[in-house]
């Protein structure tokens, strides 16, 4: 009788089997398969026509011990994190604070700052090339000409070509964070403030004491996440910066971790390279995907 019972529970459940089939299909040719070949790659020397040849550990070894790009997409990298990340948390958390009043048209506004995230990077890239764009020909020059400062080669310049592209970053992203902070906002009971205004708190102490601390899960969670996007910046890099020279900008002043590995491999066509340092920025996202998942489960008591 159980063993009927199996069989007809098997037979009703084929056809979920056939649904789930494209999906299951698609995931392993242009997911997993990439993913182990990719994995073995990395232990070859391999330039995408001629058959692997392995090498072992050489290429992580040539990464870690010779590679002197390598270090400097990683110093870039870590100055783009340290400097996007806490104004564009910051910025965002105080938009989310504003939008969240009892104002006249909060909602066209939330939409206004939230355009930015749904509007393709390759277009933001592009505006922004254009308005950093050097001489007289860039909006930005022309705003500082017009106050009595020299234009600046932003995108030509080591100094600020990578300072450039940040400015753009951050802009874009203080939207997406933005409505992390609002939903965050909005599972505080107002009862907690009510609390406070008894106790006669102004509105300093019940944002240090009740709003931060209440807000601690999300904060977490948006800066974890912010730095995940932040080491895996690649579009507006290769927008604002590639060249018949190569991609980075000037003196490689604003090549990151995964422009090098573009660069490596689609330009110079040495895909077990390539392959080595997606893994190795695997290895950091997996990481900080670890410490996001210990730190978030905070236990919030109101």
């Amino acid at each position: 009788m159980h063993e009927k019972g199996f069989l007809r529970q098997i037979k009703e459940q084929k056809w979920s089997f056939l649904f789930i089939a494209p999906a299951v299909i698609l995931f392993v040719v242009f997911v997993l398969g990439p993913l182990i070949a990719s994995f073995y790659w990395s232990f070859t020397e391999y330039n995408g026509i001629h058959a692997p040849k392995w090498v072992g550990l050489d290429n992580y070894k040539n990464i870690f011990m010779h590679d002197q790009r390598f270090r400097k997409a990683v110093c870039n990298t870590v100055f783009y994190t340290v400097f996007v990340i806490p104004p564009s948390v910051a910025l965002s958390l105080l938009l989310a604070i504003a939008v969240d009043q009892k104002i006249r048209f909060k909602n066209f506004f939330r939409i206004i700052y939230f355009i930015p995230t749904v509007t393709s990077v390759i277009a933001l890239s592009v505006i922004w090339k254009w308005m950093f764009a050097g001489g007289k020909y860039g909006l930005i020059n022309h705003f500082l000409m017009s106050m009595g400062f020299k234009p600046i080669d932003w995108l030509m310049s080591p100094t600020w070509t990578l300072p450039a592209i940040m400015i753009m970053s951050i802009w874009a992203g203080i939207g997406y964070n933005m409505i992390f902070f609002l939903a965050g906002l909005q599972t505080i009971p107002t009862t907690v403030y009510e609390a406070a205004d008894i106790d006669g708190a102004n509105a300093w102490e019940k944002f240090r004491h009740i709003m931060l601390p209440l807000l601690k899960p999300t904060m977490v969670f948006v800066v974890v996440m912010a730095f995940i996007a932040s080491f895996q910046v690649f579009e507006s890099i290769y927008i604002m910066t590639e060249s018949e020279f190569g991609i980075g900008g000037v003196l490689d002043s604003a090549l990151t971790v995964v422009a090098y590995l573009y660069d490596m491999g689609f330009r110079k066509f040495q895909m077990g390279y390539a392959s080595a340092l997606a893994y190795i920025v695997f290895a950091v996202v997996f990481i900080i995907t670890l410490i996001n998942i210990k730190f978030i489960k905070t236990k919030i008591e109101y």
